[in-house]
């Protein structure tokens, strides 16, 4: 029998991972600090050039912009060289609150890669890698840092995470990478001694709830552009629909590890949905504050992608836009490891077939509609995000109907032997 659910915690293991991978180092930065260096829950943003504070409510604290003229060149910052040292102290929960480690995409995927093979005992790299370097799933959680993958793309043109995700990731919720017992490792850690573990939250990589963590970089849209008064009021809301729309993703954090296929794909349908809520709750704001600019503005806004683009180009080619959602080798489907352990019946047989067809039209939409265009504005390439996020949507809501139908014929031995095919997998 498949056995219960178990509770979420902490990985512990991941930290001792993860010193070997990131030791190596890597390149990013942070958005120049956050939003001009407020305080969450209560602190105030000083506003334009001493102006009036604007905008809605978080908490008890308004958000308004600190506009930086003449600063440095923000591409830079963000892929500027990040120590060793700075991987390693990333490891403890408070150093998740790294503004420069944590906007670095390629940084966030080598703490993701450690926390993703906390729990994997295969291959160097699990087969659910994504190209990008990081991985859909750690553990029972879909799309860590997934708000940073939102806004990297719409503001900076960096598609690293965002268009990484794809079809691959059903089908690894379909079939889970982690047999039970290595989902032990996502478990909270016991003492050692009179030294507990020190482990990378899980929950962390649901997101943060820092300001200078979640928001979009509205400091250095407000250098870019110079706003008016009233532009910078609605700069002011779309930082606080920002932070309002990164929480709600946090909320979508797992609460328990489903240690079933249905069950996976449930969760992962409520981390999308989540996402696309966020990004419906911010996309009315970004739009606003665009249609305010001048011609010039809007050029000025618009060049902090193309310059982000140019230093990563420059810099390190693997943190270009990357348009790969297609399966990797090794994802086919497995039919002959079904059935050689299944042995299903008549019916459970046509109920696997067309859960495998809807699979196949799944990873076939997904795939066409992987076309990102690294010329549009931000607005555009919000509007990209929100359409990839309904086809994702759609996708895994096929899927899992298919696949819960198909596995309520199953028996509990059947079941089990199911769950048990994608530890198995190799590279």
């Amino acid at each position: 029998m498949v056995r219960p659910v178990i509770g979420i915690a902490a990985v512990a293991f991941a930290c001792m991972l993860a010193g070997a991978v990131l030791a190596k180092g890597g390149h990013g930065g942070g958005h120049g600090g956050g939003h001009g260096g407020g305080h969450h829950g209560g602190g105030h943003f000083r506003g334009h050039g001493g102006g009036h504070a604007h905008g809605g409510h978080h908490y008890a604290g308004q958000f308004t912009t600190s506009a930086r003229r003449g600063g440095p060149n923000f591409g830079q910052i963000r892929n500027a060289a990040i120590r060793p040292a700075s991987f390693r102290n990333a490891l403890n929960s408070s150093a998740f609150r790294n503004s420069r480690l944590i906007s670095n995409p390629a940084a966030r995927a080598r703490i993701v890669a450690a926390a993703a093979l906390a729990g994997w005992s295969g291959a160097s790299s699990g087969w659910w890698q994504h190209a990008g370097g990081g991985y859909g799933w750690v553990g029972p959680l879909f799309w860590p840092f997934a708000y940073n993958d939102l806004y990297d793309y719409t503001i900076w043109g960096d598609g690293l995470g965002f268009w990484g995700y794809g079809y691959p990731d059903i089908y690894a919720g379909m079939f889970g990478p982690y047999g039970y017992d290595r989902l032990s490792a996502y478990l909270p850690q016991r003492p050692q001694g009179r030294r507990r573990a020190r482990g990378a939250p899980l929950d962390q990589l649901c997101g943060s709830d820092r300001r200078e963590i979640v928001g979009l970089p509205i400091d250095q849209i407000a250098a870019a552009v110079e706003p008016t008064d009233e532009q910078g009021a609605s700069l002011d809301d779309l930082g606080n629909a920002s932070v309002q729309a990164a929480e709600m993703i946090r909320a979508s954090c797992p609460m328990q590890v489903a240690a079933t296929a249905p069950g996976r794909l449930a969760a992962m349908q409520q981390r999308v949905e989540a996402m696309e809520k966020a990004v419906e709750l911010v996309q009315p704001a970004l739009d606003k504050f665009y249609g305010a600019l001048t011609d010039e503005q809007k050029v000025r806004f618009n060049a902090l992608a193309e310059d982000q683009r140019r230093t990563a180009a420059s810099g390190d080619a693997s943190a270009s836009l990357v348009q790969n959602c297609g399966a990797p080798v090794g994802l086919d489907w497995p039919a002959a490891e079904i059935d050689a352990r299944l042995r299903p019946s008549e019916t459970q047989r046509a109920a696997l077939q067309v859960l495998q067809d809807t699979s196949a039209r799944v990873k076939d939409s997904l795939k066409a509609e992987c076309q990102p265009s690294d010329v549009m504005t931000p607005p555009a390439r919000m509007a990209a995000v929100h359409k990839r996020l309904q086809i994702m949507l759609d996708g895994i809501k096929s899927v899992r109907a298919a696949l819960e139908d198909f596995y309520g014929t199953l028996s509990d031995e059947q079941k089990a032997q199911f769950e048990a095919i994608g530890p198995r997998r190799t590279s």
